[in-house]
């Protein structure tokens, strides 16, 4: 697959400007790329004339029935200084009772704050696990989330091997198909977001415990990015409370290998916090938070303080609800919307604020993600071509097409005014097309 790689927005270069040699160029891929592209037609976030499809955060305001939105930081004394790079440890009790209350109820051995690291966003606690691999089988699946690709291209400890998923199975991936990779290609971690950003598939119940029993017998790392747990719309994974997580399914926190990502990005709604957490061992964690004093150096010392109160599990599963009255709505009208324009939904997503859809029986102009997706900025909407999710650290794959070429992800996460103007923007395009 190969992407395009744009140069800032600036304009061209001068014929005497310095080549800089010593850098490489980094591409922007997803939602960057996207999000450049549209600027040079003129998006800004505060613009009322754009509908933004192509957003990975959720609209961030009240939702009915949920707690009220901090609108107040208190700063105490002490609060200019850094934070722990490990997190504030009041912090990392919370989030370790957070597991302990809602999905841990009856099992032995219960997480610890010495079982979870605080860190500066979602990319930086994934970075802080990448930097604490070995050299090792690093097993991730296609499609799969964008940033991913220069996350497994830039640690060259371990090497990342593709593990392609098929649409015409829904994207599933069983706890048998799990021991079969694990073994023949010898994988000692695997890294998945689960639900799936962008097919929204949600690996839970008998098979999630299926996926922990195998990774404990076999010794593999199970690095999950849960970052979407809470946006659960799987009947029977509803009916236990609307929340997934691999938590539920470890045996002994400080010996199964299982890391767990998560932050108040998503599931809380609060992305600008970036206040984040890795729970795993004792032993994992500490290699995290070492990797943490040099990449990152930690967190924000009132922002963690003020997401203590967050994390209380009623606080936590009213807001759950919440999300999911309002986000399933929105599901629901997205989902069939793209449906009725001629767009092929491989499987409706069970999980996350994202809709994976095919263009393959539109007009033959439209038939590719990208065509769509400059097609729609023309008409100030923004998606994201199913190729940037077709993981690729390196290129190794050269320049072969993508496998998602024609899919396209279309986010549900704002409001419900936006998606609807965005819907009837699409049904203009396409019933002009060629």
């Amino acid at each position: 697959m190969t992407l395009p790689r744009i140069k800032a927005a600036a304009g061209p270069e001068p014929a005497d400007s310095p080549s800089f040699a010593a850098f490489r160029e980094v591409p922007r891929t997803g939602v960057i790329f996207v999000t450049t592209e549209a600027q040079r037609r003129g998006y800004s976030p505060s613009s009322e004339d754009w509908c933004n499809l192509g957003q990975g955060m959720p609209e961030s305001e009240a939702l009915p029935g949920a707690p009220p939105r901090i609108s107040e930081l208190p700063i105490r004394e002490g609060d200019h200084e850094y934070a722990p790079v490990a997190g504030l440890w009041e912090l990392r009790e919370a989030i370790a009772g957070f597991y302990n209350e809602l999905f841990r109820r009856g099992l032995g051995k219960k997480y610890s704050a010495e079982n979870v690291a605080v860190s500066g966003g979602g990319r930086s606690a994934l970075t802080r696990v990448a930097a604490s691999l070995g050299q090792v089988n690093l097993g991730h699946f296609l499609p799969d989330y964008t940033a991913y690709e220069e996350l497994l291209d830039v640690f060259r400890l371990f090497s990342p091997i593709p593990i392609l998923l098929e649409s015409e199975r829904g994207y599933a991936f069983s706890a048998a198909d799990l021991r079969r990779e694990v073994m023949g290609r010898g994988l000692s971690a695997i890294l998945a977001s689960n639900p799936s950003n962008p097919t929204g598939k949600v690996i839970g119940g008998s098979d999630l415990a299926g996926w922990v029993a195998v990774a404990r017998e076999l010794d593999c790392a199970l690095i999950f990015d849960e970052f979407y747990a809470h946006y659960i719309w799987r009947p029977d994974l509803v009916a236990q409370g609307g929340i997934e997580t691999a938590a539920r399914y470890v045996e002994d926190v400080d010996r199964d290998p299982v890391v767990i990502l998560d932050g108040l990005t998503k599931n809380w709604r609060y992305p600008g916090w970036r206040v984040t957490w890795a729970v795993g061992p004792r032993r994992v964690i500490e290699g995290v938070v070492s990797a943490g004093s040099f990449l990152d150096g930690g967190g924000s010392r009132p922002l963690q303080r003020k997401a203590i109160d967050l994390l209380a599990p009623t606080a936590a599963m009213a807001e759950t609800k919440a999300i999911h009255q309002a986000f399933g709505k929105k599901r629901g009208r997205l989902l069939n919307g793209l449906r009725d324009l001629g767009f092929t939904v491989d499987l409706p997503p069970e999980g996350t604020f994202y809709v994976w859809a095919s263009t393959e029986h539109l007009p033959p102009s439209l038939r590719d993600g990208m065509a769509f997706f400059r097609a729609a900025l023309d008409r100030n909407v923004i998606t994201v071509p199913g190729e940037f999710f077709d993981v690729d650290p390196g290129k190794r794959r050269g320049s072969r097409a993508s496998r998602f070429r024609r899919h396209l992800r279309f986010s549900f996460g704002p409001p419900l005014a936006r998606l609807e103007l965005a819907l009837d923007r699409f049904k203009e395009l396409i019933t002009t097309a060629t």
